[in-house]
């Protein structure tokens, strides 16, 4: 397998491929929307694989808001962090009535010994550490609305149901958890939420939570501004206008 055809998709698949085959085992655990998987500071030693519906993490700011880390999804694995010792640093949350196959973070472990996956789990954790170097690289070097194309649109691409170049997000995502993840005010996430609509980069249905047009958004990102005709740089009001 070429590293271009690699995603962290393909762990999950081959964990839950040991899983079937009886050559790892692990347990069975549903849980309904809004349950908690775990809990921040948990000593919880198990890494999971989500077979049906999607959970979110979050963690606690020091205001006593919720940030939303990252959505996992049919496939995804996560708990991983375990590895590292200590108690758990986030909470994981069903966004939908959810099944997850939980597997001892030590099995795991020997499996990959054992069946010389070694390789296989060390991409995939190199993977998810390029992710967050990504995101903390924009957080840094790129102002709020940029931030906010970037993760819908990977959100999109991560959770989005495809009709043609569209991507229709279905599961609710708050403006206050879109906040957390691009480190501005709820107000300004409405604000550039109404412009990219305006633009057409995305738009509302009622079946649906958000439409994106990958498109038009990748474009955008990817022009820096340079965005589609009629689209101007926002100029918000008062104290609102110098925050990042």
């Amino acid at each position: 397998m070429t590293a271009a055809a690699w995603s962290p998709a393909t762990f999950g698949e081959n964990l839950n491929r040991l899983i079937h085959s009886r050559l790892l085992a692990a347990s069975t655990v549903e849980v309904a929307r809004r349950d908690v998987v775990y809990g921040c500071m948990a000593g919880d030693r198990s890494i999971y694989l989500v077979d049906q519906g999607e959970v979110k993490a979050v963690a606690p700011s020091r205001d006593g808001k919720e940030c939303l880390l990252g959505i996992y999804t049919v496939g995804d694995v996560f708990g991983e962090l375990c590895l590292a010792g200590g108690t758990r640093t986030e909470t994981m949350i069903a966004m939908t009535r959810a099944v997850m196959r939980r597997i001892p973070a030590a099995k795991v472990v020997a499996t990959l010994d054992d069946v010389g996956l070694r390789e296989e789990f060390v991409r995939y954790l190199a993977c998810r550490l390029s992710e967050q170097q990504q995101l903390i690289t924009d957080l840094v070097t790129a102002d709020s609305e940029y931030r906010l194309a970037a993760i819908l649109l990977h959100l999109a691409r991560k959770l989005g149901k495809r009709d043609a170049h569209l991507l229709r997000i279905e599961e609710r995502i708050t403006q206050e958890e879109l906040s957390g993840m691009v480190g501005t005010t709820r107000s300004r996430i409405g604000f550039f939420l109404k412009r990219f609509r305006d633009a057409g980069l995305v738009a509302r249905a009622r079946d649906c939570f958000l439409v994106v047009n990958e498109t038009r958004l990748d474009d955008f990102i990817a022009r820096g501004y340079q965005a589609p005709a009629g689209y101007q740089a926002p100029a918000l009001p008062g104290r609102a206008a110098a925050a990042a």
